[in-house]
């Protein structure tokens, strides 16, 4: 149940931050809702087409993709009253992610994958949305660009955290919330901060080469 009411919140989030990509990019009402579906459904997709061993998430409970398709409808509504906030695109990408990056750990813990797998499984559901988001609205994903604060990162501390707590013996329901709270954290913390990983140059080391 915990893992279901947390894919379903996950969806809802990750379409409002394809309906707000999209109306940043100004398309209409089907761009919107097309943009909010591939966003929200296209990692947890990803992931089910990997593991093979499960039917496609939206396609075995369509409740899914009606939820993907009502938040961005909704979302449309809303902003005819209220504009949303500047950062509003990265607040839900992080709510996004913390979401999804465990209900993606969850969902390969219980295929039996190893431990390794099931963190690269999480991790691809997080952040796949984001980057499918990005790449239809022409712009760098964020999993991509030097100058964005801790992305992955973040979903790998949270998975890290979500696996630790069940070996200490904690129940998974609540191993998943705290994990996720973990993801959301680090996310919107790094935000906050403007905490970076370096970024990797050749230049310095191609003029160094040539002098």
């Amino acid at each position: 149940m915990i893992l279901y009411s947390l894919s379903l919140i996950g969806v809802a989030v990750f379409a409002i931050s394809g309906a707000i990509a999209a109306g940043r990019k100004q398309l209409d009402w089907v761009g919107v809702v097309a943009l909010g579906v591939v966003t929200s459904l296209g990692g947890g997709t990803i992931r089910d087409v990997l593991l093979k061993e499960r039917t496609v998430f939206w396609i075995e409970e369509p409740a899914y993709l009606v939820v993907a398709i009502v938040s961005s409808l909704l979302f449309i509504l809303y902003t005819r009253f209220s504009a949303p906030p500047g950062n509003s695109l990265r607040i839900a990408d992080a709510l996004g992610l913390a979401l999804f990056s465990i209900a993606g750990a969850q969902i390969s813990e219980a295929q039996g994958c190893a431990a390794i797998v099931v963190i690269l499984m999480g991790i691809t559901t997080g952040v796949a949305g984001g980057i499918i988001r990005e790449a239809l609205s022409n712009e760098t994903p964020m999993l991509f660009r030097s100058s964005e604060p801790l992305y992955s990162v973040a979903a790998l501390a949270g998975i890290l955290g979500y696996l630790l707590m069940q070996k200490l013996g904690m129940e998974r329901g609540l191993a998943a919330m705290l994990g996720a709270a973990v993801v959301a954290t680090v996310r919107l913390a790094a935000m906050y901060w403007n905490i970076r990983l370096p970024a990797f140059s050749l230049a310095h080391h191609s003029s160094s080469n040539r002098g």
